[in-house]
């Protein structure tokens, strides 16, 4: 090789692997491990998700499947069938706000019942208390059917003992639709248990001992410090629990599989009965979105109010 060759070879800068090599020489490996469940997401949720939008957009039924029409299967949402599904938010609402305003109550009253107890006899609550989310749903809401059953149902005999007539519990419907949430107010919260629990038993103890040194009694360390350190756990907990509400529908199904007229109509209940049983896809998916946008701003005002930048 001549002198000028070398001079050449010297000056001539090293060989970079461009930015898309280097990320997967770097990165591949990561990659290809989650592969197949990024697969498994974009085949049954993501793509699904996207066609349904797409279908909200057209006629969506059997006549005219794949009829462009715009917004109008949005404003057809709230107009067909004489504006059933204004009904329907209303009574998902009602639901919703009752049953999440219950549940948080509940278990962060339970959690502090249960974190100041032995280790052995917190971990029996824990158990004991999570023990019907295990359980499914739909036979959670069979053995309710029998309870509320106004013949020979068990709360019926409850009220009989202090002489109180039977009352028709889901066939009344000024009565059914208190009695779903009342079974789901009564069904123990048990994931939110779990997580208020273990969100308290991660706060220093150092600051509940220095607020009792300066005179602050259960209820203003309750109020002061446990309270705004599980903050984030909160805004979690009624984030599960508003979505759960939004989307209530086996229990509905399952007591009242008929309905009771409107009383017994939520959101979801709609988008079944428009998509399986009169067929009209488009409605169906035009209310399922509207859904989807209820839950995300009911979402981002929890986030705006709950959020912490503290955690422990």
């Amino acid at each position: 090789m001549s002198d000028v060759q070398l001079a050449e070879a010297k000056t001539r800068p090293a060989y970079r692997p461009n930015t898309v090599q280097r990320f997967f020489k770097e990165h591949g490996w990561s990659y290809a491990f989650v592969l197949p469940s990024m697969l498994c997401f974009a085949l049954f949720t993501l793509f699904p998700v996207l066609w349904a939008l797409i279908i909200s957009f057209q006629q969506g039924d059997i006549v005219a499947n794949n009829q462009w029409v715009g917004f109008k299967n949005y404003l057809r949402a709230f107009t067909t069938d004489s504006g059933v599904f204004v009904k329907a938010i209303q009574n998902t609402l009602y639901y919703t706000i009752i049953t999440v305003v219950a549940n948080m109550l509940i278990a962060l009253a339970l959690a502090a019942l249960i974190q100041g107890r032995h280790k052995h006899v917190k971990t029996f609550f824990l158990a004991a208390f999570y023990l019907p989310a295990v359980t499914s749903s739909v036979v959670v809401a069979i053995v309710w059917k029998f309870i509320y059953n106004s013949e020979y149902g068990f709360l019926n005999y409850l009220i009989g003992l202090v002489h109180i007539a039977p009352m028709r519990w889901l066939s009344d419907p000024n009565l059914v639709l208190n009695s779903i949430t009342l079974s789901t107010v009564l069904t123990i919260p048990a994931t939110g248990i779990v997580l208020f629990n273990a969100a308290m038993g991660s706060i220093p103890p150092e600051f509940y001992e220095a607020a009792k040194l300066d005179g602050a009694g259960p209820v203003m360390r309750w109020w002061h410090i446990t309270l705004p350190l599980i903050k984030s756990t909160t805004l979690y907990v009624v984030v599960l629990y508003t979505i759960a509400s939004f989307q209530v529908f086996e229990k509905v199904f399952i007591l009242v599989p008929s309905g009771v007229g409107n009383s017994t109509q939520v959101i979801i209940t709609q988008i079944y009965q428009n998509a399986f049983q009169q067929f009209r896809y488009g409605i169906a998916s035009a209310q399922a979105f509207i859904l989807f946008l209820m839950i995300a701003a009911v979402t981002v005002v929890q986030f705006r109010f709950l959020r912490s930048d503290v955690e422990y």
